[in-house]
């Protein structure tokens, strides 16, 4: 095997003997010169090969120029040759004299899709569509982002879990299940960690977290919707409110956000026109009421038909407090004990409110979070006015049988946090192979 050198590492390297490995992007064949411009994972190079005049030309020399007029892009090859530093050359200021080409595999010469292609159709050739540098970096964002928050939690103790992605009964609703056989009997995909990461806290874990698939058997198309997403998970022990909740919650996006900033951030700006800005705290706080009424005066009204702030209404509080505190974040707190689950803790002085909170992130709700109810007989009773049987939740209603702290915490979106974070218009580009109710491909 060749030594192989990275194209972002050409810059620092000496003139001289080098081989790099990578897809043809695109051929230039004139006339007296051919050009190449090679990429990999970590950047693009120039490829250069001087065409000899006729009386010049070698049986060697004739073979590698044939060999560069014939790449189709995508064609994956290691070149070997000269590297030379020049300031002239736009992309990178190196380029490689070349000596000879190793096709590892040869691509098709016409390409599925163009630059202008639909969402649709790029999706249907995501691997193709991934190759570009743009749609790239998304994923190296991803994984600074998810490093960062890992090195949080672990940094101040926190014990990752692993929970099951089969379960028994529903988590949260049962209208957006999806079943599965299960030998006998049946099964059904986990719509969230809840009732799991919850059974961390009588464990006496304190502190826990997961990044894992979950999965919603929701029939929507709209550009921040998925059957199968990634959701960040948190609990801890010991909260006095949802506010406890809150300062993690924000603690641990400002140190996901200023990885991202100190790591892509001038290729952020570069390729998406986006600057990442850390945000401060404490991140604002607005009450449902409060800003339901907000929205009102900015001339919107938000419909009577439940007691959730719809679409429209979090891009107008976002709006609103963009303008007044120049943050893209917001948390909107209290919500309605009835359009949340029975397990949120309620209002000591008002039951009809929950301790519970939405973050919204540049107009979109990214999360939801709450300080649980941890008192059995007041579980129980909550579970029982939201209609639903305890002999049906007696597994989860255990965990509060034997003992468990005052505890809370959230579950996040990864792909809406990607897509907000650089102002892009579809989920879709923020999912490496996004599921939705019409796509189980690739």
């Amino acid at each position: 095997m060749s030594q192989r050198t990275l194209i972002k590492n050409l810059a620092a390297a000496t003139d001289g003997p080098v081989s790099v490995s990578g897809w043809v992007e695109t051929v230039r064949d004139q006339k007296k010169v051919q050009f190449v411009v090679l990429r990999d994972e970590s950047g693009a190079v120039q490829l250069v090969n001087p065409k000899p005049d006729e009386s010049e030309a070698s049986t060697s020399s004739t073979g590698l120029a044939d060999a560069i007029s014939a790449l189709a892009q995508g064609t994956f090859l290691t070149a070997t040759g000269e590297l030379k530093h020049d300031e002239r050359v736009k992309l990178g200021g190196v380029e490689i004299k070349l000596a000879a080409l190793d096709v590892a595999a040869a691509a098709i010469p016409e390409t599925p899709i163009a630059d202008d292609s639909g969402i649709d159709k790029r999706m249907d050739w995501r691997f193709l569509d991934l190759r570009q540098p743009k749609n790239a970096l998304i994923f190296r964002i991803q994984t600074t982002l998810e490093h960062a928050w890992r090195s949080y939690w672990v940094e101040h103790d926190f014990v990752e879990l692993h929970t099951p992605k089969l379960m028994a009964s529903a988590s949260e609703s049962k209208a957006e299940l999806f079943e599965v056989d299960y030998f006998d009997g049946k099964a059904y995909l986990s719509q969230s960690p809840q009732f799991f990461k919850q059974m961390a806290q009588p464990a006496g874990f304190g502190k826990i977290f997961e990044i894992g698939p979950a999965f919603r058997a929701d029939p929507s198309f709209t550009s921040r919707h998925a059957t199968e997403f990634t959701s960040v998970d948190s609990e801890i022990s010991w909260i006095d409110s949802h506010e406890d909740v809150m300062t993690l919650h924000e603690q641990l996006l400002v140190a996901g956000f200023a990885a991202v900033k100190a790591k892509h951030g001038e290729e952020i700006e570069a390729l998406f026109g986006v600057e990442v800005t850390v945000p401060t705290t404490p991140f604002p706080r607005i009450p449902l009421a409060e800003a339901k009424r907000i929205v009102a005066e900015r001339g919107y009204e938000v419909p009577r038909h439940d007691d959730d702030m719809d679409p429209e209404g979090e891009r107008q509080i976002a709006a609103y407090v963009a303008e007044t505190f120049g943050h893209e974040f917001v948390f909107l707190t209290d919500y309605a004990s009835s359009i949340r689950p029975f397990y949120h803790m309620r209002h000591v002085d008002d039951a009809a409110l929950t301790n519970s909170y939405d973050l919204i992130f540049n107009g979109v709700e990214i999360s939801t979070g709450a300080q649980r109810e941890h008192r059995i007989d007041v579980l129980t009773a909550q579970a029982v006015d939201k209609g639903l049987d305890p002999e049906e939740l007696d597994f989860y209603l255990d965990f509060f049988r034997y003992g468990v702290p005052p505890h809370g915490g959230f579950g996040m979106g990864l792909s809406r946090v990607l897509m907000l974070m650089l102002h892009l218009p579809n989920l879709r580009e923020a999912t490496y192979l996004f599921r939705g109710p019409t796509r189980l491909t690739p």
